[in-house]
């Protein structure tokens, strides 16, 4: 098993940096131990102009049977079809993956404690891989790689030169070329691609492979193309595993796009664990307040609009007088993370025909939101930009109607309570406005009077006389008696 790393230079910068870059020296060749094995690290080449680095893999046939993932524990499809002869210990796998992680840790990791101005260069960087299995064809091997910056050559192999009738094997020869990287990007591309295209780990996978995939793909994974396809493949398709990967790195776009850390990530759909709700007390108020308004409006059918997570449909459902909730939410993710929540692949037939949930904006008229008695919008639309809150206001009061409407949002006046909110700040970077209770206030009638709806307000949270409650929520009814105006406007 073998694959070379090849830089050039210029007087003043040596290709020769490429020793101190991978921490070994090059005129020395070196081995090292694996748990499969022996690495052997070497230059066959080493000048001011270029520089080459190889690691040469062997591997030991019978500890990787002895250690490896054996019967009855997803093993290798080669290893499994014959345990001492297969393709092992000739294509780049898992476990050349696993030897370069080891012996170049270090460059990996971006460290150079000799030159610490090297890691952060790019520089002309040339990988060549004779035999690499591709599950997928040269196709995929561009596909995941050409993404991140690099020029490929993947180059089929034959099954046999000698009878060209029988095709190309599933194995290339990979060359990858590059001026504009890091060696430690490389590396750590090299470290969860390789094992991706092989498709066949030898070892078992854990959970602290998710840990794993992370740190390597941090910077570059999270954007990847093919990022569905790198996780369900580095993880051996563990789907418990792909799932929670696959979360976190949404969670690690999401901050990107807000130029925020990940732990400050506290959008409409809120970063908890899969198993345990934490919401806050004031999620727990404004759940309350909800259910409570709307069993006061006598409400049957409820439509949860922008439902997020679905905490409020699973509070819904525990109600009986609630024969059938719908949740809508622009994002498949929300909605699949609220299907888990819900267990609807468990629910018994009768609670399951209570629930439904679909995919449906709100910038646009929906037929399917049509002849239900209420409708929740529950932090949903300080997400919008202003200008589509017109359409968000004919989608639900104009062509959906149902009898009642529950708007909820943050009261801006009661930021000054929050001791950790910097001065100016909204709640979370993407809420486009915060209004003031005035604001609310002056929106909401606007909408009632248009569409015919009475509208009453209530706080939800302590409501402090100075500034008001952390939560404001309107309530709209299509009465037409003028009842709940005449209330509020006396209030």
């Amino acid at each position: 098993m073998f694959l070379t790393i090849s830089t050039t230079g210029t007087p003043g910068r040596p290709a020769t940096d490429l020793g101190f870059l991978l921490h070994k020296h090059p005129d020395k060749a070196q081995a090292f131990s694996t748990s499969y094995g022996t690495a052997h690290v070497l230059y066959p080449e080493a000048d001011a102009g270029r520089c080459t680095a190889a690691l040469l893999l062997e591997v030991d046939a019978v500890a990787l049977v002895r250690r490896g993932r054996g019967k009855d524990r997803g093993g290798a499809p080669d290893a499994a079809l014959a345990q001492y002869v297969n393709d092992r210990p000739y294509a780049a796998s898992s476990l050349l993956a696993v030897a370069l992680s080891g012996v170049f840790s270090s460059a990996m990791r971006g460290v150079c404690q000799a030159r610490p101005d090297l890691p952060e260069q790019a520089r002309p960087l040339r990988i060549e891989v004779p035999a690499l299995p591709a599950r997928g064809g040269p196709g995929l091997v561009r596909r995941l790689f050409e993404p991140l910056g690099w020029t490929v050559t993947a180059e089929p192999v034959a099954l046999d030169e000698r009878f060209p009738e029988w095709g190309d094997s599933r194995y290339v020869r990979l060359v990858l070329e590059s001026s504009a990287l890091t060696l430690a990007r490389a590396l750590r591309h090299l470290y969860v691609l390789l094992p991706v295209l092989d498709d066949a780990k030898h070892y078992w996978v854990s959970s602290d492979e998710v840990d794993k995939l992370l740190r390597a793909g941090e910077g570059w994974l999270p954007a990847h193309p093919e990022q569905a396809l790198i996780t369900s493949r580095y993880l051996a398709r563990r789907w418990s595993l792909t799932r929670q990967a696959r979360e976190r790195l949404e969670l690690v776009r999401l901050a990107e796009a807000d130029d925020s850390e990940v732990e400050e990530i506290d959008n409409a759909v809120e970063a908890e664990s899969e198993t345990e709700e934490k919401p806050t007390p004031l999620a727990v108020l404004r759940r309350q307040a909800i259910v409570a308004a709307l069993k006061e409006s006598g409400a049957a059918r409820v439509l949860d609009l922008g439902c997020g997570q679905g905490q409020l449909v699973q509070a819904l459902l525990e109600d009986a007088s609630f024969t059938e909730v719908v949740g809508t939410d622009v994002s498949v993710r929300a909605l699949t993370i609220a299907s888990r929540r819900l267990k609807t692949d468990r629910m018994g037939e009768r609670q399951a025909s209570r629930v439904k949930l679909f995919q449906s904006s709100l910038a646009y008229t929906d037929t399917r939101l049509k002849g239900y008695d209420a409708a929740v919008l529950s932090e949903v639309i300080e997400h919008l930009d202003l200008p589509r809150l017109p359409a968000l206001e004919y989608a639900v009061f104009g062509s959906a109607r149902p009898r009642t409407v529950l708007v909820t949002t943050p009261n801006v006046e009661y930021n000054v309570r929050w001791e950790t909110l910097p001065a100016g700040h909204v709640r979370h970077a993407d809420h486009r406005f915060e209004w003031t209770r005035e604001e609310f206030r002056a929106w909401a009638r606007t909408v009632a009077e248009r569409h015919g709806y009475d509208v009453r307000f209530e706080p939800v949270g302590p409501d402090d006389p100075e500034v008001g409650p952390p939560t404001q929520m309107a309530v709209f009814r299509l009465d037409g008696d003028g009842t709940t105006t005449r209330k509020e406007t006396a209030a």
